[in-house]
């Protein structure tokens, strides 16, 4: 049976960057629906550290995440509510000459990218952040950086969302998609959702979603581990990474410490991550307690796993799918946490009248794929 009302679009997966693109097409007029399989944000973006920091991003980002970042300051306006957006600054680490090397030449290209960062002694950097380690070597620091909470973004997302009339249909899989006319019919069990365009917004499970009108495209899948420790007393004011990129670490105001920095887990796209391996979460807390030696006191609490992804290239894939008029994808973001409010915004300006305020153009899906034309639905 297919519904009766005629969407003109419809966003598959209720993450940050398609509830972004679904907001953004709504206040350009379209009428919208957000279907998710389980509930708005408990994929990537629920289950991420919420950093926002440009020391940790790609140059190519760089601007992008910029920008962003001044929708993550603003977005308790536009989102009609607190996403718990603070912005201490950040701290990155060198411990050994070939980081600091290393740090000198990434965190050069990263300011030459646009990133306000600059390089402190340890003197200057323990005056910033206190709980700083003495045995640092090399210290650059950030002022813009920051984060946001993860658990409150689906809630503040799904406000704004119903505010402006979207449908969100959660708890509802997708099993497939087909042509119909100009437009398109979205399998959602016994029932079908016709709509004039589609945007598939998956996150990891993109490669299968693609895969529904015909397209290849090559998307890896990491099983990211991230830890959270008891309340404790202060310890750290900043978002504190180190030179080798396997750290990011900051405490909330209630006194508990996020402890990630991309260590792994086991898992799967059908079971999500299954196990936390011990090796890897006694790793990433050791290295946060050298980075932190106060963080000593502190026990963990919980850890957990979260799927994320990626194409060879490890830029997003945002745009128009070739050969298939009116479909569209957004996703294999890294660091799409951070540039969900943006990169939805973009791409809805792009489906709305083909402006977009920034290019898409390096992250258009053709350099991946060529689709074949779907046939039309029996």
């Amino acid at each position: 049976m297919t519904l009766s009302k005629v969407f003109d679009a419809a966003v598959i997966g209720g993450g940050i960057l398609g509830c972004s693109t679904a907001l953004n097409l709504a206040l350009g007029g379209m009428r919208v629906a957000v279907v998710e399989r389980l509930g708005l944000g408990m994929g990537a973006s629920s289950v991420n550290g919420g950093t926002l920091a440009m020391q940790t991003k790609t140059v190519a980002m760089i601007p992008y995440h910029l920008r962003s970042l001044e929708l993550w300051r603003t977005a308790g306006d536009w989102l009609g509510s607190d996403v718990g957006f603070r912005a201490p600054g950040s701290m990155v680490t060198a411990f050994t000459d070939a980081e600091a090397e290393m740090q000198e030449s990434r965190m050069a290209a990263r300011r030459a990218a646009g990133a306000p960062i600059e390089f402190v002694d340890l003197k200057r950097a323990r005056q910033i952040e206190p709980g700083l380690t003495e045995k640092a070597k090399l210290v650059s620091h950030c002022p813009v950086d920051g984060y946001a909470s993860p658990p409150v973004i689906a809630k503040a997302y799904r406000g704004a969302l119903v505010r402006e009339g979207v449908a969100v249909r959660e708890g509802t899989a997708v099993t497939g998609i087909d042509r119909d006319g100009d437009g398109f019919s979205i399998r959602l069990g016994g029932q079908r959702l016709a709509a004039r365009r589609v945007v598939l917004a998956g996150g990891a499970w993109l490669k299968g979603m693609a895969g529904w009108l015909g397209v290849e495209l090559p998307v890896g899948v990491l099983v990211n581990l991230l830890a959270i420790t008891e309340r404790t007393r202060p310890v750290m004011r900043t978002v504190a990474s180190v030179a080798n990129g396997l750290l990011t670490l900051k405490q909330y105001e209630n006194g508990t410490v996020l402890i990630g920095g991309g260590w792994i887990g086991r898992g799967n796209l059908h079971d999500g991550g299954v196990e936390i391996m011990t090796d890897q979460l006694v790793a990433n807390v050791r290295l946060a307690r050298h980075v932190i030696p106060g963080l000593a006191i502190a026990r963990v609490a919980r850890g957990w796993l979260g799927l994320n992804c990626h194409v060879p290239d490890w830029k997003p894939v945002i745009g128009p799918l070739s050969g298939l008029p009116g479909a569209f994808i957004i996703g294999c973001c890294r660091s799409g946490f951070t540039g969900g409010p943006l990169l939805g915004r973009l791409l809805a300006q792009e489906m709305l009248d083909g402006k977009p305020e920034m290019s898409l153009k390096p992250f258009d899906p053709a350099r991946f794929t060529e689709a074949p034309s779907l046939s039309a639905a029996s």
